[in-house]
């Protein structure tokens, strides 16, 4: 069965101008087509994250570290060793002696290859978060976390 699904069965098939539309979707999800769309300010920073499944149930199935690159008030975006499953809610548990951010739920929604051992991943926040106090301007004038 393609995209368009099955004529015969009407409840399975995706409408032409469905698919087409989801296919012009797909095309805008271009790095600076996604800068460009941000609702909050984003500050750069380079911080030790554990993610781990949103669940209770599932919180002990895996655990991964990553290093975020971004963060704002509603979302942030960081490296990882390998993918993880765009759509999924995790845990975000940031490295308290680099960021004073409590545990934060999220979802992803993206998820891009860099290298074999390189993954990006942006996260959308289920509600906004304070940014931390420790802001301050770095020698070459972009924000950083200290």
């Amino acid at each position: 069965m393609d995209i368009f699904g099955d004529a015969s069965n009407p409840a399975e098939s995706l409408g032409k101008d469905e698919a087409f539309d989801l296919l012009h979707e797909l095309e805008q999800n271009r790095p600076d087509e996604i800068r460009r769309q941000r609702k909050h300010f984003r500050l750069e920073v380079k911080a030790g994250v554990t993610l781990q499944p949103g669940n209770v149930s599932d919180m002990l199935k895996f655990k991964m570290q990553g290093t975020a690159g971004d963060l704002s008030q509603g979302g942030c975006r960081i490296l990882f060793p390998l993918p993880i499953r765009v759509g999924d809610i995790y845990r975000l548990e940031f490295d308290r002696k680099q960021l004073e951010l409590p545990l934060i739920f999220a979802r992803c929604l993206r998820c891009r290859f860099l290298r074999e051992d390189a993954y990006e991943a942006g996260f959308m926040f289920f509600s906004p978060i304070a940014l931390p106090c420790n802001v301050c301007e770095s020698a070459d004038a972009s924000p950083m976390i200290v």
